[in-house]
């Protein structure tokens, strides 16, 4: 099979190294991928943007499966012209993607359907949603309604930083028409943690579960990112759990939206918090997680090509899916000053001194004329291995993650150390 992995992130580098391990992979392309794809597949240099020259290239490489990475080209519909041009594609539809591209609208389908979540209002005037905020009890969450890159989330533990973050939104237009509408909500307490499935609009098949870390700084100090780093199989979230939200969240969202006339296939992220109430649902993404894929893949004993055309058939009832009981731990490094302002263009070394058995997937990497890997985004590598345990593989990781270096680089010093034996 040609194959095509759209994106060029960690996450994509991570579909791109297990799609490569298949007997059943002829060429591999990734478009645009990084300098880590770069070693393992043919980079295409095509904008995520792009929806027609993507397709064109789809076309001209005889492509038999596209996997699309990130959100953007989902939610404007890229699956929609793929299909209609008779590429097989693996992801929802744009009609489908709204369970991540509208908060509102997945909040909604949600509260139809007794999807458990956070209780929450929904506002398209900033005068509304300010008042609304000053009587809201605290912490309080802001989040906006469209995509925001994983920012458009604020957890609020003053009125200070709720009211900011609802003006940075709806009056600063830090996220564009993301901010046009925005949902005030409850802050559920408890334990973090994310459970992907793969979903062919009926069977839904759930993945190991993973937790992620989505502050810049050690202790969940700074900023939100797009997640530091990342680990799986978190203790605390047991089979029963597990069982839990296959019946209570999975499965019940993808009947919902097919009873919409959204038949849902693809992966279903389901971001939950698991409270005193059990798990409840924090946010629903349409795709892969970027770090999660990352400390999931590996864990993955299944042929993933197998997987991914049974769920683009509808035939995913028939694949049995197997899990390695090992652990992975991820670490993100990334640039200095990142999620603000960063530079780009510093040059990468110690690539080739990491173990062997140690997982170095690429995202905002290039190489640049000289032949030198150097930065190229904010978040710039994950580092990722596998152990017996949590302690093993985060032992593992963190003696590797030092032999990587580039100016200014940070990444933190406290990924999964909460599971430590």
């Amino acid at each position: 099979m040609n194959i095509l992995v759209i994106g060029s992130g960690a996450r994509e580098h991570a579909l791109a190294w297990k799609l490569r391990q298949s007997p059943q992979v002829s060429q591999l392309f990734v478009a645009p991928g990084n300098a880590g794809t770069a070693a393992i597949a043919t980079n295409l240099p095509l904008s995520t943007s792009d929806l027609p020259a993507l397709a064109s290239a789809a076309q001209e490489h005889k492509i038999d499966l596209a996997v699309v990475g990130p959100e953007a080209p989902l939610a404007a519909g890229i699956v929609d012209l793929f299909q209609e041009q008779g590429i097989p594609v693996f992801g929802p539809t744009q009609a489908a993607t709204r369970i991540e591209s509208s908060k509102v609208f997945a909040k909604e389908l949600m509260l139809k359907y007794n999807i458990p979540c956070a209780r929450g209002e929904v506002f398209d005037s900033y005068p509304e949603a300010r008042a609304y905020l000053q009587k809201h009890p605290l912490p309080v969450v802001v989040k906006a309604d469209g995509l925001a890159a994983g920012k458009g989330v604020t957890v609020a533990n003053t009125k200070e930083e709720a009211l900011e973050a609802l003006s940075s939104a709806m009056e600063r237009r830090a996220f564009g028409t993301a901010g046009d509408r925005v949902i005030i909500e409850e802050c559920l307490i408890g334990r973090e943690v994310s459970l992907l499935a793969f979903a062919d609009g009926e069977t839904v098949a759930p993945m190991v579960p993973a937790c992620d870390y989505k502050r810049a700084l050690d202790a969940d100090q700074g900023p939100n990112t797009g997640g530091m780093g990342g680990y799986s199989p978190p203790r605390f979230f047991h089979k029963n759990l597990a069982m839990e939200v296959q019946e209570r969240i999975l499965v019940p969202a993808v009947r919902a939206l097919a009873r919409e006339g959204s038949p849902y296939r693809g992966v279903l992220y389901a971001g939950l918090m698991v409270t005193k109430d059990g798990p409840q649902v924090l946010e629903f993404n349409a795709r892969f997680g970027d770090p999660e894929t990352q400390v999931i893949l590996p864990r993955l004993k299944t042929d993933l090509v197998e997987i991914l055309v049974a769920v683009v058939e509808g035939k995913l009832h028939g694949v049995k899916i197997g899990w390695h009981e090992e652990a992975c731990v991820g670490v993100v490094m990334a640039s200095g000053g990142y999620p603000a302002s960063y530079e780009t263009g510093h040059p990468i070394s110690g690539l080739d001194t990491v173990d062997e058995d140690t997982m170095v997937f690429h995202a905002g990497t290039k190489i640049d004329p000289s032949g030198q890997v150097v930065t190229d985004g904010g978040r710039v590598l994950t580092v990722a291995a596998l152990g017996q345990t949590i302690s093993q593989a985060r032992k593992k990781v963190y003696a590797n993650v030092p032999r990587i270096h580039f100016p200014r680089c940070h990444y933190r010093g406290d990924i999964a150390a909460l599971e430590e034996d």
